[in-house]
């Protein structure tokens, strides 16, 4: 599991994994990180975190993250990866990345627009959260599986491996974290507000559902094992 803020934490990830043994490691700011061969892994999670996808200046590990990626896609180890995760992945897939393409922070519904074993347990239309102002364009020979008007690739599946730009691993506990920590909390106090208001119903609503779905996950991973 690959980890970008202390915050950013895997959340419904970890619990849907379970027991699995998993090993986590904060790789972005090394210019050459000691990352494991694909061969060594089960599989692969990359969450979210603030860096952009493309800043390698900024955040020398970010290339040694992509190339992973790369090569778990092109091993067909099962691949999760999360908001910056899911643009490292695009990006390591040839996709070009769109900085400040347009702020999401808050719930709202995508449009799950193909069937796929973590999101079908959302439903049609779900209520997601989302945290991010980048996007990426969908990389060549993926599906894309949801969209909606502000970001059209909201999820994509390519070969092994599922990128989702919205936050299905946060529960009631990790929003509330993220809504007190400096780093995170720079939004407008209604902003915030809103938040703390919608939270409890719609991660109330979504947690069974996103953890039904993340053990689809689990069970690739266990199987790969």
């Amino acid at each position: 599991m690959l980890q970008h803020a202390a915050w950013e934490r895997p959340g419904l990830i970890a619990e849907a994994l379970g027991d699995l043994s998993v090993v986590t490691q904060m790789a972005a700011a090394q210019p050459d990180p000691d990352l494991p061969a694909v061969r060594d892994l089960a599989g692969l999670v990359v969450l979210g975190g603030p860096q952009d996808a493309d800043d390698d200046a900024g955040w020398p590990g970010l290339p040694a993250e992509r190339r992973l990626l790369a090569e778990a896609v092109d091993d067909g180890l099962p691949v999760l990866g999360v908001c910056l995760g899911m643009q490292l992945l695009a990006m390591a897939l040839g996709s070009a990345l769109h900085r400040r393409h347009g702020v999401e922070i808050g719930f709202d519904t995508v449009h799950v627009v193909a069937p796929e074993p973590v999101l079908a347990p959302l439903g049609d239309t779900p209520t997601v959260l989302h945290w991010h102002a980048d996007a990426v364009d969908l990389p060549a020979g993926a599906e894309l599986l949801a969209t909606n008007d502000r970001t059209p690739v909201q999820a994509f599946r390519a070969g092994s491996a599922l990128g989702l730009q919205f936050h299905v691993e946060v529960d009631t506990e990790l929003l509330a974290e993220w809504l007190h920590t400096p780093e995170m909390a720079t939004l407008p106090a209604g902003s915030v507000r809103r938040l703390l208001a919608d939270g409890p119903t719609s991660l109330s609503t979504l947690r069974p559902r996103a953890l039904a779905g993340l053990s689809t996950f689990a069970e690739a991973v266990r199987a790969r094992g």
